[in-house]
């Protein structure tokens, strides 16, 4: 059980610096099309939208690796507490 967990643990892990390069190379893609634009109102509309979206993306890890991490403390927790329990009714 404890393998099968680590191992998942270990995948997602690996897997989210790939979302984040693709996220990236999308991000460079809409950086060029934006400076394209005659019109500095426009462009500038569109540097704000590309700084919003990659503020969102940041705040979207952050908050996956403070999910995580709440997930583990709760595991922790429950397993003091399982124990306390075992320990009174022996």
């Amino acid at each position: 059980m404890k393998n099968i967990l680590a191992l998942t643990i270990t995948t997602a892990l690996l897997l989210i610096p790939l979302s984040e390069l693709r996220a990236q190379d999308n991000a460079g893609a809409s950086a060029s099309s934006a400076s394209d634009h005659p019109d500095e109102i426009v462009r500038m509309h569109q540097q704000v939208a590309a700084a919003n979206r990659e503020y969102k993306r940041e705040v979207a890890a952050a908050k996956k690796v403070y999910e995580h991490k709440q997930a583990e403390a709760k595991k922790k927790r429950d397993a003091a507490v399982a124990s306390a329990h075992q320990r009174v009714g022996q």
